[in-house]
Order: C-alpha cells, then sequence, then structure tokens
C-alpha cells in the first residue's frame, strides 16, 4: 500500500501538480512580459505583484489585476484568470501560461493574458 500511495505522489508531481507547477515557471516582471510577449507567449511565468483590480466569477474565471511598480502607462499592469481570486492590496505570486491576443468577444480583446494562474500569497 505504502508504494503505491509513493507512486501516486510521483505520478501526481510528474505531470503537473501545483507544486511542480510553479517551479517550472520563469520569473518575471510585468514590465518584461508586455516588452517580451511575442516571445513568451505559451510559456509558464511566474509574477510577483499587488492586487489593485478584482472581476470574480467572469465567464467562469476570475480576472485578477497585478502590478510589480515596473512600467509605464502602457506596460504597468498585467491581467491573470485564474480559479482562484485575492482581494484588491494583496500581495501575490502568479504562476500561469502567457497567451497572447485572447479575444471573448464582445470586443473584449487582451494582447497580453496569463490564463489558468496558480495565486498564492507572497512571502
Amino acid at each position: 500500500m505504502k508504494s503505491l500511495l509513493i507512486l501516486a505522489f510521483t505520478a501526481a508531481v510528474a505531470i503537473g501538480s501545483p507544486a511542480a507547477f510553479a517551479e517550472d515557471a520563469v520569473p518575471k516582471t510585468v514590465a518584461a512580459l508586455h516588452q517580451n510577449k511575442t516571445a513568451l507567449g505559451g510559456k509558464l511565468v511566474r509574477v510577483e505583484g499587488k492586487v489593485v483590480k478584482v472581476n470574480n466569477g467572469i465567464m467562469g474565471r476570475n480576472f485578477v489585476h497585478l502590478q510589480d511598480g515596473t512600467g509605464d502607462e502602457n506596460s504597468n499592469r498585467l491581467i491573470v484568470t485564474s480559479k482562484q481570486t485575492a482581494a484588491v492590496g494583496d500581495q501575490v505570486v502568479a504562476t500561469g501560461r502567457v497567451v497572447l491576443d485572447r479575444d471573448f468577444g464582445s470586443g473584449y480583446l487582451y494582447p497580453l493574458l496569463v490564463e489558468d494562474t496558480e495565486i498564492v500569497p507572497a512571502k
């Protein structure tokens, strides 16, 4: 029984448990994500920032807006989508996959979005 539990744990880590997911992500700043978005498309990234806006429960996901003090007025905010949420003012680490030109229809087009994000409090 013990070996079966070890095997199950090993398989979970190998196929993408949250801990393995976060460790594989490339750390970036908000500005760097904007500057290098084409090269980062489809890649797993990690960014730490302050939550400045939250829209929960839209199309089965939460839209969390982050800022980390980098970038200018066109590149100082990152929007991540997640099943998790956070409160405005929280300092968090968000890990997810970069998606470019995401079009949800009805005029909601995002040139840069980080989707399926794991959000945890920053330490």
